[in-house]
């Protein structure tokens, strides 16, 4: 993937968390805010706990920061998804499991 292809994808990556984010609120009620600032998207909890996403375009990954650790994904054209460049796990899912704890309830960004 050249780094034109690479921005493109993130960027509707991103696009697609804060539509699912939009969407898990709605349909859970779970207090979760979000907002992109220069490319950074922080997701903050009622907890005051957050989940940052961010491009790492040197690397050709996003980044993913949460009370847990941090993580790196690495898009795998043949699948067509972002995945952990150590457990493998995909990106939504991963999101969906930090989230879930952060917020105190299910939330399931994959749909």
């Amino acid at each position: 993937m050249n780094d034109s292809e690479f921005h493109e994808n993130v960027n509707q990556t991103m696009a697609r968390i804060e539509a699912a984010i939009e969407a898990a609120v709605d349909s859970s009620g779970a207090d979760i805010d979000y907002e992109t600032v220069s490319e950074i998207l922080t997701l903050e909890f009622e907890n005051g706990n957050k989940i940052i996403i961010n491009k790492q375009a040197a690397a050709h990954q996003i980044w993913v920061a949460d009370k847990s650790g941090g993580f790196h994904f690495d898009y795998d054209e043949d699948r067509g998804q972002w995945l952990n460049d150590r457990s493998g796990a995909e990106l939504l899912s991963e999101l969906s499991r930090f989230a879930s704890v952060q917020a105190g309830q299910a939330i399931d960004l994959k749909k």
